[in-house]
C-alpha cells in the first residue's frame, strides 16, 4: 500500500503554522435543523474565518513553506475570489508579491477585497478552469510560484486543519457534511476527521450543475465536466484535483448533489435562522442537510465554508430562496386597461392575506388586445399551501392568470 499523500502530522504541523494567523471560530447551534434531522446539529462558521472562508488556511500554509528564493519569485493564483483573497492576505501577511487571474464573471466585492489584500488582478476566462490554465501559463513565464486552489498537500493540510478543530470541539460527532467543489476542504477534513474516528461519515457536496466527483468516483479517476453557470461560483471546478481526488477516494463516504433551488433556500435559511451570510457555494452542505434531513446521523457538524457574496447576488438569491420556499410568489394577471382594474386586483390580494410588493403595467406583448394590460404583481405569501390558495381563489373571482 502506497503511504498517504497527505496525513494527519502534516494537517497537525499546518495547525502550528496557522496558529498566530488564524481565526479559532467556535460551532454555532442550529436548532432549526436539529428538528429536521432528529439529533444534535453544528454548523462550522468558516464564514466568519480571516479574509472571508477557509481559503486562507491552505494559501498560508502553502506560501509559508516556500523558501526565500521562491517568495522572491513571487506568486501566482486562480480563484473566482476566495482562493484569491486567501492568497492575497497570506502573501501579504508573509511580504510576497501575489499575482491572481480570475474569471471575467467574479463579482465585485471579491476582486475590490483581492485588490484591497496587495494582489495584481487580472481577469481570463469564463471559468476557474480557464483562469487557472492562465495562471499556470504565468508560473512557467515569469518564474512565479503557483498556489494551486486545492491541489496541493500542502493545501489540503492547511484546509484540513478545519477538521481538526471540528473533532476538537466536537469529538463526539458522527457524520461531517462538507462543500467541495475541486476538493481540497473535503480531503483535508477527511484526513483529520478519519484519523480522529474512522466510523465518522464524511459526506461531500456539490452543486447539481458542476458536480465532477460523482462521475469521477465512478469513474476511478479525474474527470471533466463542461462548464456550467452556478450560483455556487466558489465550487465551480470542472475537475477534481489529482491529489485530492486520491484522499476523497480512500476516505470520504460519499459525495452528493444539491440543486440551484435547494442552495438558495439555504442561504435564506442561513441568514434568517442563523444570522449568518453565507455565499451560496460555502451553503452546499446545509443545502444537502435541509433537502434530506433523513440522511444523515446525528451528532452532525456542517461545514458553511465561506461567506463572500455580492450583496446584489445576495438580494437575486433571497427572492429565489423566498420563491422556492413558497413565500414569494409572482402572478401575471391580464385585465381590461380601465380605471379601477388595478384597485379592485390589489383589493382581492390583499383580502387573500398577501402582501404586495411590488406592480408592474406590461402593455408591448402583441397577444394584448388594446382595452387589455397585464399585470405583474409580486407578492408575500406564507408558504406553497397559500400560494396555491391565493392563486385558485382569485381563478374563482374570475381572473385570468398567464405566465405563472
Amino acid at each position: 500500500m502506497a503511504d498517504p499523500i497527505v496525513t494527519v502530522e502534516d494537517v497537525r504541523r499546518a495547525a502550528v503554522v496557522l496558529e498566530p494567523v488564524i481565526r479559532r471560530l467556535p460551532l454555532a447551534g442550529a436548532q432549526w435543523l436539529e428538528r429536521l434531522v432528529g439529533g444534535e446539529v453544528r454548523l462550522v462558521t468558516e464564514n466568519l474565518q480571516r479574509a472571508g472562508s477557509f481559503k486562507i488556511r491552505g494559501a498560508y500554509n502553502r506560501i509559508a513553506g516556500l523558501s526565500e528564493d521562491e517568495r522572491a519569485q513571487g506568486v501566482v493564483a486562480a480563484s473566482a475570489g476566495n482562493h484569491a483573497q486567501g492568497v492575497a492576505v497570506a502573501a501579504q501577511l508573509l511580504g510576497v508579491p501575489a499575482t491572481v487571474f480570475m474569471p471575467d464573471g467574479a463579482t465585485i466585492p471579491k476582486v475590490q477585497a483581492t485588490r484591497g489584500y496587495g494582489a495584481d488582478v487580472r481577469f481570463h476566462g469564463k471559468s476557474v478552469d480557464e483562469a487557472l490554465a492562465a495562471a499556470e501559463d504565468f508560473a512557467r513565464s515569469t518564474g512565479a510560484v503557483l498556489i494551486h486552489p486545492f491541489d496541493n498537500a500542502d493545501i489540503v493540510a492547511g484546509q484540513g486543519t478545519v477538521g481538526l478543530e471540528l473533532v476538537d470541539a466536537m469529538p463526539e460527532v458522527r457524520t461531517v457534511v462538507v462543500p467541495a467543489g475541486g476538493g481540497g476542504l473535503l480531503a483535508g477534513v477527511a484526513v483529520a476527521v478519519k484519523a480522529h474516528d474512522p466510523s465518522i461519515r464524511v459526506i461531500g457536496v456539490q452543486a447539481e450543475q458542476v458536480a465532477a466527483y460523482p462521475p469521477s468516483l465512478a469513474a476511478g479517476t479525474p474527470t471533466a465536466l463542461p462548464w456550467m453557470p452556478t450560483m455556487a461560483d466558489g465550487i465551480a471546478v470542472g475537475r477534481p484535483g489529482d491529489i485530492p481526488f486520491a484522499i476523497v477516494q480512500e476516505l470520504v463516504d460519499e459525495v452528493r448533489t444539491v440543486t440551484e433551488d435547494e442552495v438558495s433556500r439555504a442561504v435564506l435559511l442561513l441568514l434568517e435562522r442563523a444570522k449568518l451570510v453565507v455565499e451560496p457555494a460555502g451553503a452546499a452542505a446545509a443545502a444537502e442537510v435541509l433537502a434530506r434531513p433523513g440522511g444523515v446521523e446525528p451528532p452532525v457538524a456542517v461545514v458553511l465554508s465561506g461567506g463572500n457574496v455580492d450583496s446584489l447576488v445576495l438580494l437575486r438569491i433571497i427572492r429565489h430562496g423566498l420563491a422556492v420556499a413558497g413565500r414569494y410568489l409572482t402572478i401575471v394577471v391580464r385585465m381590461p386597461d380601465r380605471p379601477g382594474s388595478l384597485a379592485r386586483l390589489l383589493s382581492d390580494v390583499q383580502s387573500l392575506h398577501a402582501n404586495v410588493v411590488d406592480i408592474e403595467h406590461l402593455r408591448e406583448d402583441a397577444a394584448l388586445g388594446v382595452d387589455e394590460v397585464d399585470i405583474v404583481v409580486h407578492v408575500e405569501a406564507r408558504g406553497a399551501d397559500h400560494c396555491r390558495t391565493l392563486l385558485e381563489e382569485l381563478v374563482r373571482r374570475g381572473y385570468t392568470l398567464r405566465e405563472l
